[in-house]
């Protein structure tokens, strides 16, 4: 069988399970059934309660809606927190707002990112400029390169929110030798992977950080903090940190 053939055979195969799917849990949908993805297929609608690979992926895809100050964890389980998340990103862009991931928001998820699981609007050169197989770093290059995904989702929606413009970023993923090399902090979180430095452009470093806050970052850093007047730094940690005293942070 010829691989386009094969190709096109995939997508039919998990079409009709989504479709089953939606039928099974009474759930109807004018959008029709999601298609397949380069990057990653779901193939049954998903919902509160649920569990599985499936939903972690859903959570890093939609870990960019958490509400002011919140963060997102990507466990798998989808609670209450993953439910009102969906429902963000599904009013974001225009969809019923149900809390139930289906077809028409598999669609647009699929519509956000490339085949190689980047967002549409970022891509793994522009958040590793440091080596080409990220490594070196505080954490497995498997390891760094995840979590560059997961800010990149996070900054997709920020994106969005802030009217589908550009987003300057000018330093994420550092080894411990392109840390050394630029100053950066012995403990910072470009070294896992983690953290992204944005600059000023069609946004002020000031709205960077105001809207930040939205998005799932537990730490920025922006104008007023020492060393960062010519940036705004975000990043996933544990703990939170937001401070850019000049931009009433």
């Amino acid at each position: 069988m010829e691989a386009p053939l094969i190709r096109r055979l995939s997508r039919f195969l998990a079409a009709l399970a989504l479709t089953a799917a939606t039928t099974i849990v009474g759930v109807t949908t004018t959008a029709g059934a999601a298609h397949a993805d380069g990057c990653y297929t779901w193939g049954r609608m998903l919902s509160e309660g649920m569990s599985g690979e499936d939903v972690r992926q859903l959570q890093i895809r939609v870990s960019g809606y958490p509400g002011y100050g919140a963060v997102l964890g990507t466990d798998g389980a989808y609670g209450p927190a993953t439910r009102s998340a969906v429902i963000r990103f599904q009013q974001a862009y225009g969809l019923p707002a149900d809390g139930i991931a289906g077809p028409q928001t598999f669609n647009k998820i699929y519509a956000l990112q490339d085949d190689d699981c980047t967002t549409v609007n970022f891509s793994y050169a522009e958040f590793n400029d440091c080596n080409s197989d990220w490594s070196g770093g505080a954490v497995s290059a498997s390891t760094a390169r995840a979590n560059a995904r997961l800010s990149m989702w996070k900054l997709q929606a920020m994106r969005h929110a802030l009217g589908d413009q550009q987003i300057i970023v000018t330093s994420a993923f550092r080894s411990y030798a392109c840390n050394s090399a630029v100053g950066g902090s012995s403990t910072s979180r470009h070294l896992y992977g983690d953290a992204v430095d944005l600059g000023a452009g069609p946004h002020s470093l000031c709205r960077l950080a105001q809207q930040a806050r939205y998005h799932g970052f537990n730490e920025i850093l922006g104008p007023g903090y020492p060393g960062h007047n010519d940036h705004t730094h975000v990043a996933n940690k544990s703990t939170r940190t937001w401070s850019a005293p000049n931009c009433g942070i």
